[in-house]
């Protein structure tokens, strides 16, 4: 489908005591229709050879930033583009991908021209580099806003992409970004409640009743080819503060995560795997697992939460994506039978009970061999210490006895 002309316009915002910093605007329509647009800053810092040593050129997305019709698209096939092209050969692209009930930044590609001496100055190469990353961390529930004001840097390859001042929206139903909004963690845990009066009061978080220990889960994912590539089988447990309708009231709620309730999704791929849960669409939680192609090693790096309760005031978000949980090796699963608690921002920790997963390396619909978290493994060393204090003390005993023995028997003369 031919694209219409895609628009890109500049606006300033200066914040006191920071200068002035571009938001671009950059949107992707077809025909009268809008199904992308953003409007953000971005800096770039990328580090290059010369012929006697390595540098970092910093680069600001500039004003005069277009998109480029050729590349992006609306995505006949459901993933949408958008490419931003800058400078000499540069660009950065954005594409996107949705379960239904959420959508996120599936790829950041950065493309940089190392022959443009204007910001590569004495590079000792002269190629059109692309870098590619699948672990961006941004998400937002269907039909409304992302936005995050705070600086949030994605690294991908040798570079770095740091946004700020962010408001971005796709598969859009209107033209307009959505008043609607999901929230980033960053803005969440930075802004500032403002000043109250003396006659304001404020409620205490209000606990809600412990809801016990979760049902344990069994998920899967499958390849293109119709086999396993994600096992995952846990007990979850949401640990979320937020605000209420109420005025004034600030929410602690603990909330299992129902299996028979709960569907799954996502996607594999060579070093990056996503498995997102979806309950009741109005819960959803999604993970990212991540493989070190070197050491052959793998780890939890995100988790994303997205919720919108009956008593929420607004959307909650909660996104981090600069985890180091559930590390296993290539080849083998990750257990543990043990709770867990899984910080991620300072108003949402997930709790795991009875969890086994495996998001890389699956060649049946089985488990492979399990390298047990460090609780596991003291759990069984306790009895094995009690077992050895308890033989131990036996055998002492055992001793003083034969030895106590020994000597009544030398008190008395043979007759």
């Amino acid at each position: 489908m031919k694209l219409c002309q895609a628009l890109a316009a500049l606006s300033i915002v200066c914040f006191a005591g920071l200068g002035c910093i571009q938001a671009v605007t950059l949107e992707v329509r077809e025909g009268n229709s809008t199904c992308i647009k953003t409007e953000l800053s971005a800096t770039f810092a990328i580090t290059y050879n010369t012929s006697s040593s390595t540098r970092t050129a910093q680069i600001t997305l500039p004003n005069s930033t277009t998109v480029d019709t050729g590349s992006s698209s609306c995505g006949a096939d459901g993933s949408p583009w958008l490419v931003g092209v800058f400078g000499s050969g540069h660009a950065l692209g954005l594409s996107f991908s949705t379960n239904g009930n959420l959508y996120n930044v599936a790829n950041l590609t950065l493309q940089y021209n190392l022959s443009d001496t204007s910001v590569f100055p004495g590079a000792n190469s002269s190629d059109v580099v692309t870098v590619v990353s699948a672990s961006v961390g941004i998400s937002a529930v269907i039909n409304t806003t992302y936005r995050c004001l705070s600086p949030v840097t994605v690294e991908v390859g040798g570079a770095s992409v740091t946004f700020s001042d962010m408001r971005l929206e796709a598969y859009m139903p209107g033209n307009d970004l959505n008043p609607a909004e999901s929230i980033c963690a960053s803005d969440q845990t930075t802004t500032t409640a403002p000043p109250t009066t003396a006659s304001t009061t404020t409620t205490a978080p209000v606990p809600t009743t412990p809801p016990g220990t979760p049902e344990q889960g069994s998920y899967s994912l499958k390849n293109s080819n119709g086999t396993d590539c994600l096992l995952a089988q846990m007990g979850l447990q949401l640990n979320v503060t937020y605000l209420s309708k109420s005025p004034n009231k600030t929410v602690h709620e603990l909330l299992n995560l129902t299996p028979n309730l709960t569907s799954s999704s996502g996607s594999c791929g060579a070093s990056s795997a996503t498995l997102v849960l979806t309950q009741e669409r109005i819960t959803t939680l999604s993970f990212i697992f991540t493989l070190n192609s070197t050491s052959n090693k793998y780890h939890l790096s995100g988790i994303t939460l997205l919720a919108n309760w009956s008593d929420m005031a607004v959307p909650f978000s909660a996104n981090n994506t600069n985890l180091n949980y559930l590390r296993s090796t290539l080849g083998r699963s990750y257990m543990c039978n043990a709770e867990q608690t899984l910080a991620v921002v300072p108003t949402f920790s997930l709790n795991t009970f009875r969890l086994h997963v495996q998001p890389f390396g699956v060649t049946t619909d089985q488990f492979a061999t399990a390298e047990e978290c460090q609780m596991d493994q003291d759990q069984m060393l306790i009895p094995i210490i009690v077992g050895a204090a308890l033989a131990g003390l036996v055998l002492i005993v055992l001793i003083a006895y034969l030895i106590g023995r020994k000597r009544s028997h030398a008190g008395y003369q043979t007759i």
